[in-house]
């Protein structure tokens, strides 16, 4: 009667044993690495680019899918970060400018973190992914940070911050703005950004112990201004080497834009300089600056990588890799974003881990909106009925298959006292920008299989009018589209700059001393 006894309760807990591995391998369980950079291009290896070193962003790209046609909504990084975190146009959050709370024009919306959170996912955020000044308040949650976003965050502060007053930059005393660069002392692990991956491989290990499924966003603050990053990234890179695109500055050239798109690359008048001959090495002394941070970058998502294949988590965790936007370097005679270019608009993209094929590059457009339904298709989650965003797991299944005709992106700007409006799509093949409205102000027409740089504008060429028709009619389409209400949504109101002040939001905090706090996440 024992052995049958002990048979029995053997059995069960096999049976108890399977049923585990069943759920540990079901969909319904995979976890989220959720990696965001800022202000970062597609000047990576795995994107071609001939010298930028970045072998951990490379391998992850090797071990999933690189969308290499990929495109924000808005190239600003407040809009462009709550569209990605809410699956919606700027249209329809209602933010174009920095200074706004997702809660202030949307108070109803679900969040990407919140949707997991609400499914049992301890939600965190490291570092910055809804938009703050950087670095201006690093070390704290910022002023647009979502409390209902996330279980606990955590907020590092390394030594970039603190020895701000070293940074050179091209106007005094200002860090984020303008171009500003630092090739610094100290370890990885001292910078802001190597502090952050630190947090995160503790929450990693912290998860492969207590079991619990996660959704953990690390935003980087790099590359984006001022390109902070210890001396050994700069010795990586030969400053003479540099290349700095002359193309695109002369007023030939302008005077075949409308006056929006030149408007667009000549309103950082002090930045314009630097693609003439006589700036030339201090030019390539900030896209060096550029790329060693990138390379910093890199090596800490390297640090966070490791960490996850070694605790095991590797097996049953996606991971998403991106940006909130591009970045020009000295392309069309600009620095930094704010255009309708490609340089400004598109981004990398990558998806990995189990179910997602490996080694496999898809040309077909897509947008940040599409990350959050194509995570909740992942893991079984019902996407919420306001997310416009579409799924790209089809693409996983069939990497030649396009989940959209193109890429719709926006801008809209005050600048020199005027006001202009301006979408942009872009499709395998083209990209037309139209500015004002039913293009008033003007077309931009550029053919990507003759002309990858965007440097002639093919708008007024009698050839290309049967192409211009139709993609005019297809962009008018997606403006319309993207103006919509998504159902579900509830209560939209206009947006209004917030004040300034931090917002502090459970977690590890610093406060202006640096010093190390903690408010009580509402879970403990």
């Amino acid at each position: 009667m024992k052995q049958l006894t002990s048979l029995i309760f053997y059995l069960t807990l096999f049976f108890i044993s399977c049923n585990d591995k069943k759920v540990a391998n079901n969909s319904e369980n995979f976890n989220v690495l959720f990696i965001m950079t800022d202000d970062l291009n597609c000047d990576l290896g795995s994107y071609g680019h001939p010298q930028v070193i970045s072998p951990n962003i490379d391998k992850l790209a090797g071990n999933g899918v690189l969308f290499s046609n990929a495109h924000n909504q808005f190239p600003l990084c407040g809009p462009s970060r709550t569209s990605l975190m809410t699956g919606m146009y700027s249209n329809q959050t209602k933010h174009t400018v920095l200074d706004v709370d997702v809660r202030q024009t949307i108070p109803d919306v679900v969040t990407l973190g919140q949707r997991f959170k609400q499914r049992g996912y301890t939600s965190v955020r490291i570092g910055k992914i809804f938009h703050y000044g950087n670095p201006g308040t690093i070390g704290t949650s910022g002023a647009q940070d979502d409390i209902s976003t996330w279980t606990y965050t955590i907020n590092p502060y390394g030594r970039d911050k603190e020895e701000e007053y070293k940074i050179n930059t091209l106007k005094p005393r200002q860090y984020g703005g303008t171009l500003s660069w630092l090739a610094a002392d100290g370890k990885d692990e001292e910078q802001t950004d190597g502090i952050g991956a630190t947090e995160a491989i503790e929450q990693l290990e912290k998860f492969s112990k207590n079991g619990k499924k996660f959704f953990l966003a690390v935003g980087m603050y790099r590359p984006h201004t001022p390109f902070v990053a210890p001396k050994k990234y700069f010795d990586l890179y030969e400053q003479n080497k540099m290349e700095i695109p002359y193309s695109g500055i002369s007023d030939e050239y302008l005077n075949t834009l409308p006056k929006p798109a030149q408007a667009s690359i000549r309103w950082k008048e002090d930045q314009i300089k630097l693609n003439y001959p006589e700036h030339n090495q201090l030019a390539k002394e900030i896209k060096e600056a550029y790329y060693a941070t990138t390379t910093f970058v890199d090596a800490q998502i390297g640090r966070i990588l490791k960490k996850l294949k070694k605790t095991g988590l590797d097996k049953n965790t996606i991971v998403v890799f991106t940006s909130d936007h591009g970045y020009h370097l000295g392309e069309h005679g600009h620095w930094q974003k704010q255009t309708l270019f490609e340089n400004s608009t598109r981004v990398p993209l990558i998806f990995s881990g189990p179910g997602i094929p490996t080694g496999v590059s898809s040309h077909s457009p897509v947008e940040l909106i599409d990350i959050y339904p194509t995570l909740t298709d992942l893991t079984k989650i019902e996407t919420p009925s306001h997310v416009v965003g579409k799924s790209l797991v089809p693409v996983f299944k069939k990497n030649d298959l396009k989940v959209r005709e193109s890429a719709l992106t926006r801008w809209k700007a005050s600048q020199h006292k005027k006001e202009f409006e301006g979408y942009s799509i872009k499709t395998v093949r083209h990209r037309l920008i139209m500015w004002g409205k039913d293009g008033k102000d003007g077309f931009e027409l550029y053919d990507h299989r003759n002309d990858k740089e965007e440097l002639i504008n093919l708008a007024n060429k009698i050839e290309y009018k049967s192409i211009l028709d139709s993609l005019k009619e297809h962009i008018s389409f997606r403006i319309t589209d993207a103006m919509k209400k998504p159902p579900g949504l509830g209560r939209q109101f206009e947006e209004k700059r917030l004040h300034k002040e931090v917002n502090y939001t459970p977690g590890d905090i610093h406060n202006i001393q640096g010093k190390r706090i903690y408010i009580k996440p509402f879970d403990e």
